[in-house]
């Protein structure tokens, strides 16, 4: 019987970082999903992936885009993306992007 508990949370411990691993992979989906919207000018596709607070924000796709465009050049026109580190907790997920602009710089 103890064999069979500790067998259950040995096997509860190890799905935890994987279901991790998998919203990090869902949560960079969305990133990149988004950065391509950007790149095709896609003010609709943009918008729908950006955060409930955001949308509050700025209510319509098209001020969202203008702001992105006025106010984060870098993100909407970049050179490259990478993402570097993920952290995951209390089910919160924060993904560092690393971005080199344009004209090159990070």
């Amino acid at each position: 019987m103890r064999a069979l508990l500790l067998l259950a949370v040995v096997l509860i411990s190890l799905a935890a970082p994987a279901r991790a691993a998998d919203d990090v992979a869902a949560a960079q989906g969305v990133i990149r999903s988004q950065v391509e919207a950007f790149s095709r000018d896609d003010a609709a596709a943009a918008y729908s992936h950006a955060a409930p607070a955001i949308q509050e924000i700025f209510p319509q796709a098209d001020i969202f885009m203008s702001m992105v465009r006025n106010s984060y050049a870098p993100v909407y026109r970049h050179k490259s993306f990478d993402f570097g580190e993920a952290r995951v907790s209390d089910g919160t997920i924060a993904q560092r992007v690393h971005i080199v602009d344009a004209d090159g710089i990070p």
